[in-house]
Formats: C-alpha cells, structure tokens, sequence
C-alpha cells in the first residue's frame, strides 16, 4: 500500500512540476490519458531512483560531501531527465526540453513529494 501512496504521490507532484515548468511537456487529448502518463513516468522515476540513486551516492560519496549535499540536486534532475528519455522511448507523451528544467522539476518533485507525504503521515 506505502507503494501504491508513493506512486500517486510522485505522480502528482510531477503534474504540478509539468503545470509549472515551461520545459517540461505532458500531453494528451484527454485529462484520464495525461494522468495515465503521470502515474506510469512517476512509477519509471521511482525504479530508476531505486535502482541507480544508491549506485551513485556510493561512487561519489567524496563529491556529496565536497559539495555539502548539492550534487543530490544535480543528481535527481538527470536522473528526471533519464526517466523522461525512457518514457519516450515508451512513446508516452511526456518529454523534458532540457537540463535547467530537469533541476527545476526535480526541486518541484522533491519538495512536493515530502510535503504530501508529511501530510498524509507516511512514515518513510
């Protein structure tokens, strides 16, 4: 279930991130297909977070540390990018323009994503 609470979280938060960031397209004809989009882009991001996040945090430890926790923010913009070039490779319409908007939507992503999971009391 904590899954499931995640997925729909992470999809919302990339809707708002989509609605607010000119350099991140999601479309569709209809309301149901744009969110069919976010939910399968939100499920890509998180098996590509599962998967890679921890691989990279290990082989750049000295670098989080140099750059006091910054390179996270770097980090998850490329890896938003990553998921917006598989889900293209999927043919889903959601697409990002380029890497200013990755940061920018994976800051959107990030923050919204720990506030509604603040707010719906999940214990992660």
């Amino acid at each position: 279930m904590k899954h499931v609470v995640g997925v729909i979280v992470s999809a919302a938060a990339l809707g708002v991130a989509a609605w607010v960031v000119p350099g991140i397209v999601l479309a569709g004809h209809s309301n149901a297909t744009k969110a069919e989009t976010l939910l399968v882009v939100a499920l890509i991001f998180g098996v590509i977070n599962a998967v890679l996040k921890p691989i990279i945090k290990v082989l750049g430890c000295a670098f989080y540390v140099l750059t006091l926790g910054l390179l996270a923010i770097v980090v998850n913009g490329l890896l938003l990018w990553l998921a917006s070039y598989v889900a293209g490779q999927l043919k889903l319409p959601f697409h990002i323009t380029g890497f200013v908007a990755a940061v920018e939507g994976a800051l959107i992503v990030g923050v919204l994503s720990w506030v509604l999971h603040l707010l719906l009391g999940d214990r992660r």
